[in-house]
């Protein structure tokens, strides 16, 4: 039987490396290119041209499809892989970047995150546990804990709160997650290091997230306006501070 998540890495480079992860839709070659179909589609593709092209695994976006169709409606068509008509592996990210990139309709609190949609503007509200239920109703097969994306630039004491404040949510989602029942039973959640361009809160956020326990991790927090020399100057370090491979191996 298929491992619920099973990664090995099969070659290794310096700090680069091939593997593959298995799971029950299917096994992702690594490192993978994985197309955006945020809002339950990739634009301007039918899925077996998107899997022609050698993809694995595409994504999708729980905060868009929280608004639009909803998760509700999706889990009664029958699921998000039955919705796209791609039967093989989804991850869905968990709000977290929008919490970012949609700052001026937003309010953060300890609970979570009050949005108004860019759509219409009505009321939502995610927090770590509404995220984990949006993503079992979609049937994610790689569910993100839900986290605030610290934008760029900030100074230490705001990247370190913003930071410790994405490691509580991650225990919440951790929780969340677990009392999934089923969804919990075949999916796999990924916790998400943030720290900004602080090698000192990464290596906090990474020991949080490892006291968790996670099966996968993330380098969240990049590709957010610090620029190309400042991102690859973290990610020189960033995945060192994180399980070479993760406890649901």
């Amino acid at each position: 039987m298929t491992p619920r998540f099973d990664f090995a890495i099969h070659a290794t480079d310096g700090q680069a490396r091939t593997g593959e992860i298995r799971m029950r839709r299917g096994t992702i070659r690594t490192p993978a290119f994985m197309p955006v179909g945020t809002a339950a589609t990739v634009k301007a593709m039918r899925p077996e041209d998107v899997r022609a092209l050698g993809a694995d695994i595409i994504l999708g976006n729980t905060y868009h499809l929280m608004l639009r169709p909803g998760a509700e409606r999706v889990a009664a068509l029958g699921g998000l892989h039955r919705f796209m008509d791609w039967p093989h592996p989804i991850l869905t990210d968990s709000g977290g970047y929008q919490v970012m990139s949609l700052a001026g309709l937003r309010k953060i609190t300890e609970e979570g995150v009050a949005f108004a949609s860019h759509i219409d503007g009505t009321r939502h509200m995610l927090t770590p546990e509404r995220s984990m239920e949006i993503q079992r109703l979609l049937g994610s097969d790689i569910v993100m804990a839900f986290d605030e994306c610290t934008p760029y630039p900030a100074d230490h004491a705001t990247a370190r709160k913003s930071m410790e404040l994405s490691m509580r949510w991650a225990r919440r989602s951790r929780a969340g997650f677990d009392a999934g029942g089923e969804h919990a039973s075949g999916a796999a959640l990924f916790g998400i290091q943030q720290g900004s361009m602080f090698e000192d809160l990464r290596k906090i956020s990474s020991e949080a997230l490892i006291d968790v326990g996670f099966d996968g991790y993330a380098v969240g927090g990049l590709a957010v306006g610090e620029g190309q020399d400042l991102m690859f100057g973290v990610l020189d370090y960033a995945p060192q501070l994180l399980p070479r491979i993760g406890p649901g191996t």
